[in-house]
This record gives structure tokens, sequence and C-alpha cells, in this order.
């Protein structure tokens, strides 16, 4: 785990924070469920769907509009441990 969490922060995207930031949360929780060291872990599966989509309107000259589409998306990270089950 610790290497990912190395490779996470020095990613130069901005959606390396946010899933950074999610893995942390997916090591406490294991933790928490007391399902092994935090320094044995690795990430056995890792999902991105999409999200719902929030549709604006921008507006334009002469009375128009053009449609802006917020995309969002779902993040799923499930961890692992050696003597715990795959997804937690």
């Amino acid at each position: 785990m610790p290497m990912a969490l190395a490779m996470l922060r020095h990613t130069p995207k901005h959606a390396a924070r946010v899933i950074e930031k999610l893995l942390r949360s997916a090591v406490a929780n294991a933790e928490q469920k007391e399902l092994g060291d935090s320094d044995e872990m690795w990430v056995s599966q890792a999902v991105v769907n999409c999200g719902p989509i929030y549709k604006r309107f921008r507006a334009r000259s002469m009375g128009r509009a053009n449609s802006i589409q917020k995309r969002t998306s779902h993040i799923t990270i499930a961890v692992a441990a050696p003597g715990a089950a795959a997804n937690s």
C-alpha cells in the first residue's frame, strides 16, 4: 500500500489527489474491520463508472443557448490483505 500511495502522491493529475484520498479511506476502513496491517494490503479492485450527468445551459448571443453537460463518476476501490477475503 505505501507504494500505491507514493505513486499517487507524485502523479501530476488532479484525479490522483481524489483517488489518494479514497485509497486512504479504504485502508482506514479495512484497519477498522481488523482485516490486517496497512503495509501488507494491496488494491484488489479499482473501478470507475459513469455517474449522473448534470445538464446546464449557457446563454449565447441573439437569444440562443448552448447546453453544458457536467459529467460525474462513481469510484470504487477494494483493498485486500494476505489472510483476508478478496473484497473489503
